[in-house]
């Protein structure tokens, strides 16, 4: 039995997909597995032509749902988790590095270093600790962009920490865990659909289950970032955005706190969209406030 299954959920990945398989090509006593999500595009044939195990599901089930379908379908102790659009480098070695720090059984998962396409490791995204309500509130009315150095952005974002270390939020994008901590947290939460936030909360309840989680910076993935979601429109990506937020928010914070962010949600999309509604053509104007007001009802219909 392989010691490490690669499950990778795919959205329209066909550009993407080729170079993460090829990438995977020569690594031993690995499984891999990929979850299309009903792509409509070339991503079903480039996994086919590599003779890679696919899962093809006939409508899109949502991120969660496929990374559990992935889990269920292999059955090595360990996990990788994968984007599509993350080509790992190092191959073995990476994989070995992911590995070393769940060999205690008080560590569930470990997240490795990503680097852009510039070349610059994506730091602020690769690790960072759970958002507490300040963090999000922060992000929402753009705070953290004109002061990325405030003290809640700096430990959300874990600015300070160098080299390998203990933290609370690997990127999703390349994550591995353990079976048991996966079966221990009860694997992924399918009401975050169809993207972001999941990998979030699934690390909380790793937390919460009493488990560790690493950052290895010797485990190495080039990462391009948002290839699926960069295809949708701004509107339906602020939907599925601020929807999976107030979830995560009503899921772990008191009522007053969710309270607090559903009014910078509203505040916050409101500052973004005020430049589309004083400029281009009506049609356009149109849209940016419908695209407004569909997430003013998501806050709405969470506490406001």
């Amino acid at each position: 039995m392989a010691r490490v299954a690669i499950v990778i959920v795919t959205y329209n990945s066909a550009c993407e997909i080729g170079p993460c398989l090829d990438a995977l090509a020569h690594i031993e006593d690995i499984q891999t597995v990929v979850i299309d999500n009903a792509s409509y595009d070339d991503t079903s044939a480039e996994v086919n032509r590599r003779g890679v195990r696919l899962i093809a599901n006939s409508d899109n089930k949502g991120f969660a749902a496929a990374v559990n379908q992935g889990v269920r379908a292999t059955s090595a102790p360990y996990v990788l988790l994968l984007n599509p659009d993350a080509r790992l480098q190092r191959g073995s070695a990476s994989i070995a590095a992911l590995l070393k720090p769940l060999e205690d059984p008080r560590t569930a998962a470990t997240g490795g270093m990503l680097i852009g396409s510039d070349g610059k490791p994506q730091i602020g995204f690769m690790a960072r600790n759970l958002p507490t309500p300040a963090t999000l509130i922060l992000e929402l009315l753009g705070i953290n962009r004109l002061w990325p150095r405030n003290p809640v952005n700096w430990h959300y974002r874990c600015l300070g920490k160098p080299g390998a270390c203990e933290v609370e939020q690997p990127a999703g994008a390349f994550l591995m865990f353990s079976r048991s901590g996966y079966l221990t947290a009860g694997g992924f939460d399918e009401r975050f659909y169809p993207v972001w936030f999941e990998d979030v909360d699934f690390c909380a309840k790793l937390k919460a289950s009493g488990y560790r989680v690493c950052f290895v910076p010797d485990a190495v993935a080039i990462h391009s970032g948002g290839h699926s979601v960069g295809r949708l429109s701004v509107e339906i990506r602020q939907r599925y955005w601020y929807g999976s937020l107030l979830e995560y928010a009503s899921k772990y914070y008191r009522p007053i706190s969710v309270r607090a962010i559903c009014f910078a949600v509203v505040l916050g999309a409101g500052f973004r969209a005020l430049p589309g509604l004083m400029s281009g053509s009506w049609g356009g104007r149109k849209k940016v406030f419908k695209g407004y007001c569909a997430v003013v009802r998501l806050a709405f219909n969470r506490y406001l």
